[in-house]
Order: structure tokens, then sequence, then C-alpha cells
């Protein structure tokens, strides 16, 4: 019974919302306002109430805009899938399915062999292991960081993405120390996890918004991305090479530290939150206990 008066509140929201759009459109109709077409604002209106909780979306749309472009998430998708392509026309197997031995030998992949090569704990986004794995992330970070790009800048979002990146491979030479490492995945569910800690926090606000049919589109991605981590890295064949799947726990956790506190400041200046400090001094303390781990305690050495 207690969920009736809920729904009733969230129709009338949706609702009143609904008022709201089309006097609004109705005005700049009338103001001949050519400077903000109408199909510019109901897309920036949109975004908002994906990212944003309510007392926020106003300011959002008082300053929103398309300049910057969301440059740093599509430059980073056009890069992965250009790797991509290289290893499956240009390298030895030449298949597109499932990747090995080319990505194996790449300069850009994690390596436990190669760990002195440092630029591996942040290059190996750059590789993925087949159709299935770089399609899976290229939706997901597309569909996700563009527009969190729109509302909190590619400077931000491209700190949250890298930081999930880098945790994944640290946390991989960490947990699963004798396994290669290749895909987006890190930074991929950073991004998800600083969102869906907003959601979680922000439920009431945002949760009518967002939609059933989404969260399930959503879940069955990261289900399948999941599977088919835990599928190269528990059940490969004797010829091919497992792959670790650290990294997905692992940009997740930074995400809901880290990006959660990025994400929830958008009408605040970043530096001087407190959460983003106790967050960062985490995250750090966690870098330097991977790098004391992997020189003194891994059994990779």
């Amino acid at each position: 019974m207690a969920a009736a008066p809920d729904l009733e509140m969230e129709s009338m929201n949706l609702e009143r919302e609904r008022r709201e759009e089309e006097l609004e459109e109705e005005k700049m109709r009338e103001d001949g306002d050519r400077n903000y077409p109408p199909k510019s604002k109901k897309v920036h209106r949109i975004v908002s109430k994906w990212m944003l909780p309510e007392p926020v979306r106003g300011t959002y749309l008082e300053r929103a805009s398309c300049l910057p472009p969301p440059v740093f998430i599509i430059s980073i998708s056009l890069a992965e899938l250009a790797v991509f392509i290289y290893y499956a026309v240009w390298k030895p197997q030449k298949q597109w399915i499932t990747l090995d031995t080319g990505i194996l030998d790449s300069p850009f992949t994690y390596r436990p062999d190669k760990r002195e090569e440092s630029w591996r704990f942040l290059s190996y986004m750059l590789v993925h292991a087949g159709v299935q794995h770089i399609v899976g992330n290229l939706f997901m970070q597309l569909m996700l960081g563009i527009p969190l790009e729109m509302v909190h800048k590619g400077l931000r979002v491209g700190l949250v993405y890298l930081a999930g990146v880098i945790a994944g491979s640290l946390a991989s030479s960490i947990f699963d120390p004798l396994k290669s490492l290749v895909g987006a995945s890190g930074g991929v569910y950073a991004l998800m996890g600083g969102y869906f800690m907003n959601v979680l926090v922000n439920f009431r606000e945002m949760i009518p918004a967002f939609g059933i049919v989404r969260l399930l589109i959503i879940i069955l991605i990261i289900a399948s991305d999941m599977g088919f981590a835990l599928y190269r890295r528990f059940f490969v064949p004797e010829n091919g090479s497992p792959v670790s799947f650290a990294a997905h726990i692992a940009g997740g956790f930074a995400g809901m530290s880290i990006g959660y506190t990025v994400f929830s400041c958008f009408d605040k200046a970043l530096l001087k939150d407190p959460r983003f400090w106790i967050a960062i001094a985490a995250y750090l303390a966690f870098v330097l206990f991977a790098v004391f781990f992997n020189i003194f305690l891994s059994p990779a050495n």
C-alpha cells in the first residue's frame, strides 16, 4: 500500500515537469529566442534529468552549452576503436571475434613481466580482446560519458575515467599478479560507479527520469561485460591467454569514491570540498601500497 502514494507523487512530478517544459518552449517561441533554439534546450533538459538532482538543474540549464563539445570521451573512444581495428586487421590473427597473440605482444597491453614499462598501467585501456569486449565498453562509455561530459566537462570526466583505469591495472597487479590486462573497463566502471552513487544518494529526485527500461539495459551490458571478462579469465582455451578482470571491480570503487565526489559537486568548487580530498588521499594510499607491493612482494618478481 505504501507504494501507491510514491507512484502518485512521481506521476505528479512528471506531469508538472511536462507542463513546465511546454510553458518554457512557448515562452521562447513568443520571445523569438534564436540564440538558444528550443531543440537544443530540450536536449539539455533531458541530459539534466539524467545526470543531475532537481535542485541544481536550473543552474545547469542557465549556462548549458555544447561548447566545448564532449571531446575527451569521443577522442578516447576513437583511439580505442583505432587500436582494435589495427590488431584485428593487420596483425597475424586477422580476425575480429577474439584477439590473442597480437594484443599480448602489444606495447600497450599490461603484462606482469613488463611492469617496469610503467606506461602499460595506463595504455592497456586502448587494447581490447574481441568485438564483444570493445562494443560493450564503447557503448557504455559513449552512452554515459557524453551526457556526463556535457554536464561536468572534460577535465572532471577525464579525471574520473583515468582514475578508474589506473586503479584497475594496480588492482590487477595485486589481486591477479600473474595475468595480463586489456580493455577500458576500469574507466567505464569508474564512470558508472560515480553516476550510480549519485542516483543512489538522490534516488527520489533522479529515478523518475531514469526509467526501469534504461536501468535494465545497463544491467544487461554490465552482466555481459563481466561474463566475458570472467570467461577470458577462467575458461579461456589452453592455447589462449587468460586476462584479469580485477579492473572492473577496482574501477567501480574508484568511481564510487572519486567519481561520486566529482559528479556531486556540479555547482560547487571541487577543490574546496573536503570529500574530494578524503577520496584523493584514500586513492593515493592505495597507489602507494600497490607500488610497494609490485616492487617488493609481487609473485611476478
